[in-house]
């Protein structure tokens, strides 16, 4: 409709040389298309907004308005993502995986609020974040030459948390039997120092 011109611009002010009725028809023919733009922002607007904005008078005030509002909220939302991005640490209690999924979900949202952050960051960022226990790990990753991408990088950390799920089996198992064979044994060494002191009753009282 070629009338995004009137959201930055104001009545026209009369040029040199024109005489008071080409400078009334310009400011009509302004006026006219002004009130079609304001219409057909308002237009786009939900029934509660327009409740409140379309007492604004000019299609530049009102454009203003709404930039000022929702530019204000937009930068607040980026500050929350960014800050929820920098306060997340994963932790011990909680499996790596299901913390590598949320703050992949994270980077998401700072990528939808149009803030770019490049592949290498995000895979030196998530390696930083590691909880306390996978320090090693950390370690390890962190010196490795060749860049990885988030993809290898979270199939690593897959790969090494299934490898540490197994080893713990492996040694709560080992665990449980070194129990079995100690209560076995214990339980051994009672019977056999029953049956004795049996014996040694018996001889008393023979005598």
């Amino acid at each position: 409709m070629n009338l995004a011109r009137f959201l930055t611009e104001t009545v026209p002010q009369p040029a040199e040389g024109e005489t008071d009725a080409q400078s009334l028809s310009a400011v009509e023919a302004w006026k006219h298309s002004d009130f079609i733009c304001r219409g057909s922002v308002l237009n786009g607007l939900s029934d509660a907004l327009y409740n409140v904005y379309y007492n604004i008078k000019t299609s530049k005030d009102l454009w203003e308005s709404l930039d000022k509002k929702y530019k204000t909220e937009d930068a607040g939302t980026k500050k929350f993502v960014v800050a929820h991005f920098l306060d997340f640490k994963m932790v011990d209690n909680k499996t790596v995986m299901n913390q590598v999924q949320e703050l992949q979900i994270i980077l998401h949202d700072i990528h939808a609020e149009g803030m770019v952050l490049s592949e290498t960051f995000q895979v030196v960022a998530m390696i930083e974040k590691l909880p306390p226990a996978w320090l090693d790990f950390k370690n390890y990753l962190k010196h490795k030459r060749k860049e990885m991408t988030i993809e290898e990088l979270v199939i690593r950390l897959r790969i090494e948390e299934d490898n540490r799920v197994a080893q713990k089996g492996t040694i709560l198992q080992a665990a449980a039997k070194a129990n079995m064979v100690e209560v076995g044994e214990s339980s051994k060494g009672k019977k056999g120092k029953g049956k004795k002191d049996n014996k040694g009753k018996a001889k008393v009282n023979n005598l």
